[in-house]
């Protein structure tokens, strides 16, 4: 491939970091020095749980399944856009949006690629966006 396609197949790409757990997702655009970054929650709120835990637990688990899938929607609406995606945060909610967004055909030729790390800071998070696709590797 020549340096000027190879370029241009890179610089076309388009590449996202998601920090998520199971009520938040920051999505970071990379290069960061074009960042967007935007929020996206759970419907799934402290005052729905006591509500529905007050009725019963089998209707709190339906609730919970039922807004985190809206939750993954909509996050999948967003990723589907993206040519490589970073799924990164300190819970299993980024293997939970890997394994829905593996379910389906859209996302075979996206590159998602899902790592553990802490719960981070937006600061903590644009470093280790950062630190992610500046290593060759990773491109």
């Amino acid at each position: 491939m020549s340096n000027e396609r190879k370029n241009n197949t890179i610089s076309n790409e388009r590449r996202l970091a998601v920090w998520l757990d199971h009520v938040t997702a920051h999505l970071i655009e990379y290069p960061l020095d074009q960042t967007i970054t935007r929020t996206i929650s759970s419907d799934f709120t402290n005052t729905e749980k006591k509500e529905t835990l007050e009725k019963s637990e089998h209707s709190m688990n339906n609730t919970k399944q039922h807004d985190q899938h809206a939750y993954f929607k909509e996050l999948a609406k967003v990723i589907v856009e993206y040519n490589t995606v970073l799924l990164f945060g300190p819970t299993n909610a980024k293997s939970e949006l890997l394994n829905f967004l593996k379910s389906d055909h859209r996302f075979d030729k996206i590159k998602i690629k899902s790592l553990p790390s802490d719960k981070l800071n937006e600061h903590e998070q644009r470093e280790f966006v950062r630190h992610y696709f500046s290593e060759p590797i990773n491109l």
